[in-house]
């Protein structure tokens, strides 16, 4: 079994290089795509709305997005909207000549904020900086550390509401007797429904950028209960309420529950795991039903192995338990470990490539250095495990197949055991009986592998919280946009442009010039120009080369630092029509 999870284990690194070397990732992470009016546009007259459109659907809930005048007061006539990528304001009307700022906090598919400011002029008034109103806003560390914490109680919560009693009906059926493991399982699903309590509370905080003052804000309270991420962590709680009642009461008998109430149980678990994957980064991005699936599987493993762990700690190594029913124990979880980790190890692979995407952003982002961090661990954990199994061999001889434990395990579930049965260890000359300083050894290595799993649940509590890696390297710009005369009045026809790599240093344009009716059109003339408003730099023009009907390249436009840029373009379609467009996006 070790050298099969070797084997994946390569096969995902090979997996992960060729992905990122030969496909061009979608976003995980909502981002600002455009905005009408553009960032640092000069209108002759005020609009009537402003527009927001992202990368994907996003919503508003208890975020907000404002227009505020140059004495800081809103001048939008009323709520904002939000309808799938595109945020709407309405503005008020007869807004006078002035600078005016459009300032927004909206979350994402993934329950993550997109915050940010940016500023139009109206007439022949001074551009006012938006950087003041763009660095407000922000969730305070204590709130941060507050969510990382109730995400850790929740992971670890499972893994013992979960993983100790698959633990007890796969490896160790005399466990249902002791009362500790029935308090270890119903105490985890009890952190689960606090902590899921929790992060209901601190959702709406954090979706407004405000500080741990506002837990109880009822506007927030309200936000966060209409959204989907409140739906599911609620869900989350009645479930592990549920289930731990259940699991209480049916436990006191001292013996494995009948088969009604395992499968009544592990259909309630299933779906109780399936909420941890249901929000977050699993739902955004492409294919995220298979994403859901995926990160389902990975808290089902994690749970599996983690659980067992303790219930190998809390009740079969110690002393007092029968030695042939801690060999039987030690041997089955050894081969239910061994198939957790083979699960942990595909399922991690594919969230890593669906959410980090190049192998350059495992080093110039958070996400990547604590994924790293997060898999250096795990290598480690690998490797106290693979010394536990040697212990196992070496004292309790070859073990089962896994598939066959789960076979003979199902059969006793609901019967009490009884000697000569399943618990009977194994027959093999070559065992070694384990003395009490060998047990001891095995006892340290688990509390290694627990220790260690403590630290990694950690840092997956962080990582929920990370923006995906992808989302924080430069990604190429693709967007079509109207062509609109100086009054703001389409109908000139659309401009397709595309910007490669959009980091800084020289970047590919190619631009598109479509009429109303979709076909490919010639100007007389096109101008193209970058700006960056927030460091004051531009119009920077930029040189444009024929490349064929309807097409023009500029192969060497220079981008010289990061931050948010404007592109306008500017067409001429005949002497007396003249059209622009300009789009905002971000260089890293």
């Amino acid at each position: 079994m070790i050298a099969f999870v070797l084997m994946l284990g390569v096969m995902a690194v090979v997996a992960v290089l060729l992905d990122a070397a030969t496909a061009r990732p979608a976003r995980a992470h909502a981002e600002l795509v455009t905005t009408t009016p553009g960032e640092g546009a000069r209108l002759d007259e005020p609009p009537t709305e402003v527009t927001l459109d992202f990368t994907e659907g996003v919503s508003l809930g208890a975020g907000y997005a404002r227009v505020l005048g140059a004495d800081g007061g809103r001048v939008d006539a009323g709520s904002a909207s939000a309808s799938g990528a595109r945020v709407s304001i309405p503005l008020r009307t007869d807004l006078p000549e002035a600078s005016y700022v459009v300032t927004y906090r909206v979350m994402s598919a993934d329950s993550h904020p997109i915050a940010g400011a940016y500023a139009f002029v109206v007439g022949d008034a001074e551009l006012v900086s938006a950087t003041g109103v763009s660095a407000a806003g922000d969730s305070t560390s204590a709130l941060s550390v507050a969510l990382v914490v109730t995400r850790w109680a929740g992971f670890a919560g499972i893994a013992l509401g979960v993983g100790v009693p698959v633990f007890l009906l796969v490896c160790w059926g005399s466990g249902w007797s002791v009362p500790f493991m029935r308090r270890l399982a119903v105490i985890g699903l009890g952190v689960v429904a606090v902590a899921a309590l929790g992060n209901f509370v601190l959702q709406g905080a954090y979706a407004a950028g405000s500080g741990l003052g506002s837990l109880t804000d009822p506007a927030l309270l309200s936000a966060t209960a209409s959204s989907s991420y409140g739906a599911v962590v609620l869900v989350r709680a009645a479930l592990a309420v549920f289930l731990a009642v259940s699991l209480s009461s049916a436990w006191r008998q001292g013996r494995a529950p009948r088969r009604m109430v395992v499968a009544g149980g592990t259909f309630v678990a299933v779906v109780l795991v399936g909420t941890f994957a249901a929000v977050g980064h699993p739902v955004a991005g492409a294919v995220p039903g298979l994403a859901v699936a995926v990160t389902a599987v990975h808290v089902a493993a994690m749970a599996v192995w983690t659980g067992g762990l303790v219930g190998l700690l809390g009740g079969v190594i110690r002393p007092g338990v029968d030695p042939g029913v801690q060999a039987t124990a030690v041997a089955r979880f050894s081969q239910l470990a061994s198939a957790a980790v083979a699960a942990l190890i595909v399922t991690g692979v594919v969230q890593s490539v669906r959410e980090v995407g190049a192998p350059l952003a495992l080093v110039t982002t958070t996400y990547g250095w604590v994924l790293i961090g997060k898999v250096v661990l795990v290598v480690l954990l690998m490797a106290v495990a693979a010394s536990s199994r040697a212990w196992v061999q070496r004292h309790h001889g070859p073990v089962r197949p896994w598939a066959r434990q789960l076979a003979m395990a199902a059969a006793t579930v609901g019967a009490r055991p009884s000697a000569g049965s399943d618990l009977t260890p194994p027959a093999s000359d070559a065992r070694v009986p384990p003395s009490v300083r060998h047990q001891r050894a095995l006892r340290r290595s688990v509390v290694v592998e627990a220790s260690v799993v403590a630290i990694v649940l950690a840092l997956s509590a962080v990582l929920v919280g990370t923006p995906p890696a992808k989302s924080a390297v430069a990604q190429p710009v693709e967007v079509t946009l109207p062509l609109q005369d100086a009054n703001g009045t389409a109908g000139f026809g659309q401009i397709q442009l595309s910007v490669d790599p959009a980091a800084t240093g020289p970047n590919t344009l190619h631009l598109y010039l479509f009429d109303e009716a979709g076909q490919l059109a010639q100007a007389q003339d096109i101008q193209v120009s970058l700006t960056a408003p927030a460091q004051e730099i531009g119009p920077l023009p930029v040189d444009l080369q024929p490349g064929g009907p309807g097409h023009s390249i500029s192969e060497a436009m220079s981008i010289p630092m990061t931050g948010t840029w404007t592109l306008t373009v500017t067409v001429r379609l005949d002497e007396f029509t003249a059209a622009t467009t300009a789009t905002d996006f971000v260089v890293r």
